[in-house]
Parts: C-alpha cells; structure tokens; sequence
C-alpha cells in the first residue's frame, strides 16, 4: 500500500476500504437523502463489503413506498442516486456502488432482514 494511497486503511494485515472508518458520514448522507425524499423513500440501508469480482463496494438498499416504485421509479431513483453521490465521495471511500431498489409491498413478501 502506498504511503499516498488515502482509499484505503489498514488493520492487523488487511486492507480495508475508508468507508469502513467514514460509517457517521455515510449514516449522515443516507438520513439526508431519506429526510429529503420522504415519503417516497421509506429507509435506505446499506453494507461494506466485497463485492463479486473481490472489490470493495457499498451496497445500498433502498425501500420504496409503493405508488413511488409503481408511477415514479425512474424519478425517485435518480434523485436518490444522484444525492448519494452529491454526498458521499465514493472515490475517496474506496468502493464501487451498488444500489438496489424495492417496494414496501416487496419487502413484505419476501421478509429479507437484510432490508429490514
């Protein structure tokens, strides 16, 4: 690791993204965007971790009222896209993203506590 390299921090040998150690910055945005976007965004949770090719990346998990997933998806998800990113420097953090939508109506039916 470079001395340079401020992306990453490193802890007992391993390497780990900066959005490990900027989790309050990260909880500030995603209340921004849910405060801001209420009522059609419902909660935004997320995750560090790696993702399928090994890189790190942050996993949003966005929950939807229902009429916003149905008439307005496009619209909502490009606002909570759009302000995540206005936020959150990614760069620096050291991740890919990753957003993920869904439905209050989806999250119901299939009860993943991931998304709770």
């Amino acid at each position: 690791m470079a001395a340079a390299d401020t992306h990453y921090a490193q802890s007992r040998g391993m390497i780990f993204p900066t959005a490990i150690t900027k989790q309050p910055q990260i909880n500030a945005a995603v209340s921004d965007i849910v405060r801001l976007l209420a009522p059609d965004v419902v909660q935004i949770r997320y995750s560090v971790d790696q993702d399928w090719s090994g890189e790190w990346a942050i996993f949003f998990r966005i929950v939807l009222a229902d009429d916003a997933a149905r008439n307005r998806l496009r619209d909502v998800r490009a606002k909570v896209v759009s302000g995540l990113g206005q936020r959150l420097d990614f760069d620096s953090l050291g991740v890919f993203v990753y957003h993920d939508f869904r439905s209050v109506s989806e999250q119901e039916k299939l009860q993943e506590p991931a998304w709770a």
